[in-house]
């Protein structure tokens, strides 16, 4: 399915329905025309049980990172979107920063004294975590933020962690790949539950 989008943004409506029904955005370049996407096999992080590697683990427990919610929600999409090719077009950042003004996106970062050195963003609804995308400027900057982040969704009882489509990189964080019918039902059951991710601010923009 293909979308223009004249006014440059979104509409939340139809964007949190399309990720209700397993459909997310992404566009065909910074410039690019938006198109929507529900892939045959979905990449998805368990939550059961979290395996994280011996020197994530102890970066964990140095505290290297100051780790953050919703702080610099607009840099860190813009950090994202920092790359040779992208799928992130303007469109798609200010489409999402109104989905953050409306308490359903979410950035967890990583600080390094005092600088913005990793993280990533997402769509919540229900007890769904939709990650769309992470960056790192410093060594295990944006692991120690998804580290967290999963943590997080544990302790407030989240069921799905969905990471849209797998990559070596992801694969090597821990995640695994689905069909779009087990899929769905992870999703439907998770959208049932009434989790609170964190309180919103208004974060730096």
């Amino acid at each position: 399915m293909r979308t223009n989008v004249e006014s440059g943004i979104i509409d939340s409506t139809m964007l949190l329905y399309a990720y209700s029904r397993g459909i997310f955005p992404m566009a065909e370049s910074r410039e690019g025309e938006i198109h929507w996407y529900e892939p045959e096999r979905r990449a998805v992080f368990p939550l059961d049980v979290l395996k994280f590697s011996r020197s994530l683990r102890r970066t964990l427990r140095e505290n290297t990172f100051d780790v953050r919610f919703d702080t610099a929600f607009e840099r860190v999409i813009r950090s994202c979107a920092e790359r040779e090719e992208t799928w992130i077009s303007e469109t798609i950042v200010r489409s999402y920063i109104k989905l953050f003004e409306l308490g359903f996106a979410h950035s967890v970062e990583s600080w390094y004294e005092e600088n913005l050195a990793g993280g990533l963003y997402g769509v919540v609804l229900g007890g769904a975590f939709f990650g769309e995308s992470m960056f790192s400027k410093r060594t295990d900057a944006s692991k120690v933020a998804l580290a967290v982040l999963m943590q997080r969704l544990r302790e407030q009882n989240f069921s799905l962690l969905d990471a849209q489509y797998m990559t070596p990189h992801l694969q090597s964080l821990g995640a695994i790949e689905i069909s779009r019918e087990e899929y769905l039902k992870h999703l439907s059951s998770a959208l049932k539950s009434k989790c609170t991710f964190t309180v919103h601010k208004r974060g730096e923009q």
